[in-house]
């Protein structure tokens, strides 16, 4: 079976193939996402065998860490454990080229979390098309770049992904070519205090 392939526009995406990608994700499916800084591989949050495949894909442990996509922070507080000064912090720099990582809780699924430091990733993308799926999931998606085996940069071409995966995922969208931009990484300690672990596309300085 091929890949359904939909194009959809990255500043106003079509509520029918939004639809469409969600129905996939709803049934377990796998589907390739454009974000702000590359292409990803998506399932929904406990689909264990959507992760497996991920995996397989990726050629990486199941143990690999995920990063959760939402929408907006509405649902922060029920997989990260935040005060209001880190709330606000990262509000006011989101959406963007960010990956933040905060201390788990009890809801995030254990192969979304750092096992060692109970902690879990999670971005808002600068992307319309990501948010529309999440906002229609009501949930945040699991996420994992897409980077092929053997590769170090993740591809940002979907007709060149359709012809990799057509028979690997259930849904490609089309988002444009996607030129890969890492996030910069912040970890929050215990106390709130913010790291910068990587600069990428996002801007540092407010989190030094």
């Amino acid at each position: 079976m091929q890949a359904e392939y939909l194009t959809i526009h990255p500043d106003n995406p079509q509520k029918r193939f939004v639809t469409q990608v969600c129905e996939c994700l709803k049934k377990g499916g796998v589907a390739v996402i454009p974000t702000d800084s590359a292409y990803a591989l998506c399932c929904m949050l406990g689909q264990k065998n959507a992760v497996e495949r991920i995996a397989r894909i990726r050629q990486i442990s199941k143990n690999h860490n995920f990063t959760l996509l939402t929408r907006d922070l509405s649902e922060l507080s029920t997989y990260a454990r935040v005060d209001n000064t880190v709330f606000r912090l990262i509000k006011n720099n989101i959406p963007g080229a960010y990956t933040f990582i905060m201390g788990a809780t009890k809801e995030v699924p254990r192969r979304l979390m750092n096992e060692k430091r109970r902690t879990i990733g999670l971005r808002v993308p600068d992307n319309a098309i990501v948010r529309a799926i999440c906002t229609e999931l009501n949930e945040p998606l699991m996420s994992c770049t897409l980077i092929m085996p053997g590769k170090e940069e993740p591809e940002s071409d979907p007709v060149v992904i359709h012809d990799l995966l057509g028979k690997l995922t259930d849904v490609i969208v089309d988002g444009g070519v996607v030129e890969p931009r890492p996030t910069t990484v912040i970890r929050f300690e215990d106390d709130g205090t913010p790291v910068v672990r990587r600069i990428g596309a996002g801007d540092p300085s407010p989190f030094e």
